[in-house]
């Protein structure tokens, strides 16, 4: 008896030890230094009074779930918070994952920032940020600050989400409201995709891309409405291997390669393939921009289709004559080489004439262009939709309205924006 009630005990404790270590290892909402899931109200006192900075309590909880051994998840609850400004950054030990539930507002002065970002994730692995909820960026000051829209005053003024040299990251299901300047920039990354990802400000909010790209492999913007003053997503020198699909956009100026060709040892964009979007009311559709003069790169492997444009001011343009705020010499050409470009099942109406734009350099002319099934359409007093090209003879296929490179180009032609 002596020995069956030993081993029963011995089991009994066993149990007892097991039960006890997966309690330890299951952390509550309440947070814990093991991963699992950390609640920055429960856990570290955020209060969701719109006045309390929630800035200590995320970095504190980031600080926890970064040095976790094993996947944690951070949780800021439905509610109004306030954040001054945070830098989440790697390396941490294991994958992790900040879900936004409430809406998280910036500070409304523009000169309550000192860098131009207010929050920053940077050198994270195996991350995602999910929730539903808002960031707000509260930019309706910066929007009526004088000279804002007429050239890149701008630049100075901060960032709503900044994501910096990331590796295998996910961004679904979150907004991202009012910037003040960007509403996301993206960095060096490496596998980033957004998805049921929404962008939202006034059609008159100067320099408020929706998403922009630079230097990033492998990224992937799926399933996302954007409504903004700018580009709704914009492509700067070093992107490769990207996928737009299923984006909605407007207001804004359309999806945009570019501007390229304006600074030096621009690396070269290879790779994007723009599907399966929706361009409603703005002032471009699909677009290339590079600079006339200035320095040199390339640009290959762009392929748009399946594209709807609606009122939409230049649905398909190339414009390697792109001069804003007239810092340009008179007979310059852009030093930035255009190659393997498609243009296949737009469709849709214009609301100018110039339904095509294909406007490449005359020092190195675009090469391997290609215009498939063509159908836009224009009414107006001006008369029907028109197709302009020079220094391109693009391979031209299925239905072309407007007939393709039909009307010569002017000589001063009208400028993008």
């Amino acid at each position: 008896m002596a020995i069956q009630f030993n081993f029963v005990s011995s089991m009994l404790i066993l149990l007892l030890l097991t039960i006890s270590s997966a309690k330890a290892q299951k952390v509550s909402r309440g947070g814990g230094g093991g991963g699992g899931i950390i609640d920055v109200v429960a856990k570290f006192g955020a209060k969701a009074d719109e006045k309390t900075d929630l800035s200590k309590p995320l970095l504190d909880a980031w600080k926890e779930a970064c040095a976790s051994t094993s996947p944690a998840k951070i949780v800021i609850p439905k509610g109004t918070y306030f954040l001054s400004t945070a830098t989440l950054e790697g390396p941490c030990k294991a994958p992790i994952e900040l879900q936004v539930e409430g809406t998280i507002k910036a500070p409304a002065n523009p000169g309550a920032f000192k860098e131009p970002k207010w929050i920053a994730f940077s050198k994270i692995e195996n991350f995602k940020l999910s929730g539903g909820g808002v960031f707000d960026g509260q930019g309706t000051i910066a929007y009526k600050r004088e000279g804002c829209g007429k050239n890149n005053f701008c630049g100075s003024l901060p960032i709503n989400l900044r994501f910096d040299f990331l590796t295998n990251a996910m961004i679904q299901g979150v907004t991202t409201k009012d910037s003040k300047q960007f509403h996301v920039n993206v960095l060096g990354c490496k596998n980033i995709t957004f998805e049921h990802f929404t962008v939202s400000a006034p059609g008159e909010s100067p320099n408020t891309d929706g998403i922009h790209i630079g230097r990033s492999d492998g990224v992937n913007v799926l399933n996302t409405e954007i409504k903004t003053g700018d580009d709704c997503v914009s492509i700067g020198d070093g992107s490769k291997n990207l996928v737009i699909n299923g984006v909605t956009c407007g207001p804004g100026h359309g999806i945009s390669i570019g501007s390229l060709g304006l600074f030096k040892n621009e690396e070269p964009v290879d790779g994007v393939t723009v599907k399966n979007c929706t361009l409603t009311n703005t002032s471009n559709g699909v677009r290339i921009k590079s600079w006339p003069g200035a320095e040199s790169g390339t640009c290959s492997n762009i392929h748009y289709e399946d594209i709807t444009v609606t009122n939409v001011s230049s649905p398909i343009i190339i414009d390697q004559k792109y001069c804003p705020w007239n810092k340009c010499k008179i007979n310059e050409e852009s030093k930035v080489k255009l190659s393997n470009i498609s243009f296949k099942n737009i469709h849709g109406t214009s609301a100018l004439p110039e339904a095509v734009k294909i406007i490449c350099s005359a020092t190195l002319p675009c090469e391997n262009v290609e215009l498939a099934n063509i159908e836009i359409t224009h009414s107006g007093p001006t008369g029907p939709a028109v197709s302009q090209c020079s220094n391109v003879k693009p391979k031209v296929s299925g239905k072309q309205n407007p007939t393709a490179c039909s009307t010569p180009v002017p000589a001063n032609p009208t400028p993008t924006t």
